[in-house]
């Protein structure tokens, strides 16, 4: 049997509930090698769960499971691929699956030492060929376009919740795995700007995508020690760590740049950082532009642009990172033809900004500026609905940046703003009975930092809070890591517009105007964002979306949570990071 002792040991212990191959073939965990060490019982045939873990058994079996194909025993009792787990304090035995849900078949792939060969994983453990040992949930290959095409004219996503079943075979549910899916496009060449990326992970993914041998470009905003020394056992992965102007800034998008064989690419826009827990049991967004085609050599520098300039945007947005790498997608992009992108590019830039002549260019500012050039008019009675997975410090009441700069912004339309009534905030935040009842229960917290210091700043915020519901969708219990906001009214069923975007309900991811009347506003932004904002004029030709049914052929807008709404009970709470450190 393999030696736990030269791995290192996993920061999280007791606390890791990740079921990813790689990480177990590099990180040791003590509770669990002393439970895989221990071996079963001789007359149960199951594993014995110490009384302190017996709330996680279900995800201990799992890894449990893994720590068996990495390190086998000689033992034949270990070859069973049905294992049993028992908790000392019940004594209860319950039937697990091997591994996790196999809605449907896919082709066997090579060894993740194949899929790092150069690298000092190679030196480890080889890992199962089966692409289902590695991934949770796998669909069948050569699909993804005809899943694409059926989401038109929206092109919204949410990713599949590993212990929801229902939602793997959902039409508008998407994995990782299936954005790089060949029906699509032969990928030849790529871009991940992201926050957190686990790039042995991701790598994994684009083995068994079979295009781990082209360039990837990778921009990240956490230190990722592994993604500093990258380049030297995959030389075509260039890594670069995205300079922040300040310590408080955070360079927090989450865009794909895929580039195909015959010339033409893809946006992707999600909220979902590249490592395992994201694409896992939390609820993600998902959009994804349709194919676009490279212009013709002698187009016209202004052919192709979409009727929402979003090519222009995503340009002006690229340039800001200010690093030579990506000058050549942004060439690539200003010969291609975006005219089929129906959704506008809402970004987030560090700095100061004024408007200038397309408007504001950033944050909540570019959002007040499209909606005043193209919403409908919308009745004052109709809330601004916010939807996020962290809220930071937003002042001493509602008034102090929420309404003054916020809903100031988001309540605009194609009316003169005149003297009007601000619109009601609600503000949909997981409470801790949504995560104590999640999939990974209060573990499913770990994607809400949330903190008590800025929660006891703000107690006014509760009155405005929202449960996290999805029984339609099959993800109530799956966490949102999704960042959304919107305004619908139910009455009428319509939706007036939707954003889905990377940016949390924070200052630094929308900014803040300074109050110096003397000079002309500017918007103080922190940190880098990427968001898409579907309006309904140009994405269906009319005024609303559909809410909650077909209206006249038109498919209802796929909304991420429940309606109506469900407010916080006197008794409830939001809940907080510094619970998980209490545990």
């Amino acid at each position: 049997m393999s030696n736990f002792t030269n791995l290192k040991k996993c920061p999280y212990a007791e606390k890791c509930y990740r079921r990813n191959p790689i990480h177990f073939s590099e990180f040791s965990h003590t509770h669990l090698d002393n439970i895989y060490h221990g071996g079963w019982d001789s007359e149960s045939k199951e594993y014995t769960i110490p009384d302190e873990l017996s709330q996680n058994a279900d995800v201990i079996l799992q890894q449990l499971k893994l720590l068996e194909k990495l390190y086998p025993k000689d033992s034949k009792e270990h070859k069973n691929k049905n294992v049993q787990t028992k908790c000392k304090s019940d004594g209860m035995k319950t039937e697990k699956r091997a591994s996790s849900p196999k809605p449907s078949t896919s082709s066997d792939a090579g060894t993740r030492s194949e899929i790092e060969s150069s690298s000092n994983l190679a030196k480890k453990q080889k890992i199962t060929k089966n692409i289902r040992d590695y991934v949770p949930v796998v669909v069948e290959k050569g699909q993804m376009a005809r899943k694409l095409e059926a989401a038109a004219p929206y092109n919204f996503f949410l990713t599949a919740i590993t212990d929801s079943k229902p939602t793997h075979n959902e039409p508008l549910t998407i994995t990782l795995q299936e954005i790089l899916d060949e029906s699509l496009g032969t990928i030849v060449e790529s871009v991940q700007i992201n926050f957190m990326v686990d790039i042995g992970w991701l790598l994994g993914h684009y083995y068994f995508a079979g295009i781990l041998d082209t360039p990837l470009l990778v921009l990240y905003g956490d230190d990722t020690p592994e993604l500093q020394t990258i380049s030297k056992h995959k030389p075509k992965v260039k890594a670069i760590k995205v300079k922040m102007p300040t310590p408080f800034s955070t360079s927090h998008t989450k865009m794909m740049l895929l580039a195909y064989q015959d010339g033409s690419m893809r946006v992707v826009v999600s909220t979902a950082n590249l490592y395992e827990d994201d694409w896992h049991n939390r609820t993600q967004g998902v959009w994804i532009s349709p194919l676009l085609e490279p212009l013709a050599e002698d187009a016209d520098t202004a052919a192709g642009e979409s009727p929402t300039n979003f090519r222009q945007d995503l340009m002006l947005y690229l340039v800001e990172y200010k690093y030579a790498e990506l000058q050549p997608w942004i060439a690539r992009i200003r010969r291609t033809d975006f005219s089929a992108i129906n959704v506008f590019f809402i970004g987030s830039v560090p700095g100061g900004h004024r408007e200038g002549p397309r408007g504001h260019p950033w944050g909540h500012g570019r959002v007040s500026s499209i909606l005043q050039k193209h919403c409908a008019p919308i009745d004052e009675s109709v809330p601004v609905v916010c939807q996020s997975s962290s809220i930071g410090s937003l002042g001493a009441n509602v008034q102090a940046w929420i309404q003054n700069d916020f809903l100031n912004s988001l309540r605009r339309d194609c009316k003169p703003l005149g003297i009007r009534k601000f619109p009601q905030f609600k503000m949909i935040y997981p409470s801790f009975c949504n995560v104590s009842s999640s999939h990974d229960g209060m573990l499913g917290g770990g994607c809400l930092p949330y903190s008590r210091n800025t929660n006891d700043k703000q107690p006014w915020l509760k009155s405005y809070l929202h449960q996290w519901t999805s029984k339609l969708r099959h993800r109530s219990r799956a966490m949102p890591h999704i960042k959304s906001y919107t305004r619908f009214n139910l009455e009428d069923k319509s939706i007036y517009w939707f954003l889905l975007t990377s940016a949390n309900l924070s200052k630094a991811a929308w900014g803040s105007f300074n109050k110096n009347s003397s000079i002309q506003a500017c918007l103080r932004i922190a940190n880098f964002e990427a968001g898409v904002l579907f309006l309904p004029r140009f994405v269906i030709g009319e005024d609303t979306f559909p809410l909650g049914t077909v209206r006249d052929g038109i498919p209802p807008f796929p909304l991420p949570y429940d309606v109506p709404l469900t407010p916080y009970s006197p008794d409830d709470k939001p809940f907080l990071m510094d619970y998980l450190h209490e545990l």
